[in-house]
């Protein structure tokens, strides 16, 4: 019948759309794509308004071929769910390829993504170039590609959005070597972190591309009611508490428009400061008189 790829949003449960909420109440089984990137919320407030079980399909899953989840779309309506936007990331498009391979039909419903979601910062969408990711440093591996994206992005006169990694369902080489199927906590890498490493590659390479004294731009859970930004020196950021997860990091182009100066000027470097929750009314409340 018909693969769905449904984008959720960026921030909250309630973001999917109507168009999609209607075909996931409806379908046959609804899969939730649950290692490129999460809702804070976690599947049990999807099961709840969905009104649906989900089913998490991780990395193994997903990597490995989906096999089971293509099978019953040849027969059914089956719903991948994806935070974000659908095409994202390539993942999701490797699927999309499969299913039609398979001859099966694929429809995408869309939603708000990180890619342009950080418009919320006043920097202007198309003056974005590559898009990089900063995986966690280890003692053996520092991988630094994205050095070389971001200078080519600043030598173009562009910003570089930088995605930072999650490492969630992940096994220690321990583990996965004695084939035990224990798995680590989950971590979110920070803003902190990844201007941390940024600094750190700076400082092997040698090659000016980055610097304490650049602006940065922190960003942590976009879409939602206790979204944080704050822009300025690279090093007035690395000690901020940008709060819970999910965190990216922008580095400018060096040179603003005047909006984007008075855009970015309205976010200087503060820590996170949670807010009391604010009680939802029992009832909506009438309508006004006429």
């Amino acid at each position: 019948m018909v693969l769905f790829l449904i984008g959720l949003g960026l921030g909250d449960v309630r973001d999917v759309s109507v168009r999609a909420l209607d075909v996931i109440r409806r379908a046959y089984k609804v899969y939730l794509e649950s290692y490129t990137s999460i809702l804070m919320q976690g599947t049990a407030a999807m099961v709840e308004l969905y009104g649906r079980p989900v089913i998490e399909a991780d990395r193994t899953f997903v990597e490995q071929g989906c096999e089971q989840m293509l099978t019953e779309a040849k027969e059914h309506e089956v719903c991948l769910l994806i935070v974000g936007d659908v095409f994202c990331a390539t993942t999701h498009a490797d699927i999309f390829v499969r299913a039609k391979q398979l001859g099966i039909t694929v429809k995408t419903i869309h939603n708000a993504g990180i890619m342009t979601g950080v418009g919320c910062t006043g920097l202007e969408l198309y003056r974005f170039g590559y898009t990089v990711t900063v995986p966690f440093f280890t003692d053996s591996w520092k991988p630094d590609s994205f050095y070389d994206r971001i200078a080519q992005n600043m030598r173009a006169n562009m910003h570089t959005l930088v995605l930072l990694d999650i490492k969630v369902k992940e096994q220690s080489i321990e583990n996965l070597m004695r084939g035990r199927q224990v798995f680590e906590p989950p971590r979110y890498m920070t803003v902190n972190r990844c201007l941390e490493q940024l600094l750190e590659v700076e400082e092997t390479r040698k090659e000016g591309v980055l610097s304490a004294d650049m602006m940065a731009v922190g960003v942590a859970r976009v879409g939602t009611d206790t979204q944080h930004i704050a822009a300025g020196p690279l090093a007035s950021l690395v000690d901020l508490d940008f709060g819970p997860p999910l965190h990216c990091v922008i580095i400018p182009s060096k040179s603003l428009s005047d909006m984007e100066r008075a855009m970015l000027g309205l976010f200087p470097p503060r820590s996170y400061e949670p807010q009391p929750e604010v009680a939802a009314p029992a009832q909506a409340p009438a309508a006004p008189s006429q």
